[in-house]
Formats: structure tokens, C-alpha cells, sequence
């Protein structure tokens, strides 16, 4: 069910459509050692957020995985552009 969420996801609408937003935000890998900044930093342009190891933590009795996305294009300089987009979108610039 979590893959399934995962696969799903698009975003809210208006998002999937604006164009710095990815096709898929969020990417799950299915290799043992994915994700890795060198490798997967640039999925979806560097607006996605890659996922993988997904496993059965016996801790806590939930799950767990590792999550990774580049910090300068999906945080600060994209995220910024994609805000930009989205109020543009929406008729406020």
C-alpha cells in the first residue's frame, strides 16, 4: 500500500501542471543501495523526491525508508520558481 501511494501521488491540483513540476514527485527506487545523491540527485529535473529501502522496522512496528532530494533545486532555488508558477497560475502575479 505505501508503494501504491507512492506510484499515485501527483500533487495537488493545480501542480502536475505547471512547468517546473515534476511528472512524478515522488520516485521509488527498488535497489538495495538507492537512493544516492550522485545518482538520483537529478530525478524529475531535481524536483523529485527519490525513496527506496523500503522495509519493516521491528522497532516500532511500522516501516521505514530512505528518502533523498536535492536540496538547491527542489528546496530553495526550484521550490521558489515553482512557488512563482503556482501564483501565477492562480491570477496573483
Amino acid at each position: 500500500q505505501i508503494r501504491e501511494a507512492w506510484d499515485a501521488f501527483r500533487g495537488p491540483e493545480p501542480v502536475p501542471g505547471l512547468p517546473s513540476a515534476p511528472a512524478r514527485p515522488v520516485e521509488y527506487r527498488e535497489e538495495a543501495d538507492r537512493p544516492q545523491p550522485r545518482r538520483d540527485r537529478d530525478a524529475g529535473g531535481g524536483m523529485a523526491t527519490v525513496v527506496g529501502r523500503l522495509r519493516p522496522d521491528p522497532v516500532i512496528g511500522g516501516w521505514k525508508f530512505v528518502a533523498m532530494a536535492h536540496n538547491t533545486v527542489r528546496g530553495a532555488a526550484g521550490c521558489s520558481i515553482l512557488n512563482a508558477e503556482l501564483l501565477a497560475e492562480n491570477g496573483y502575479v
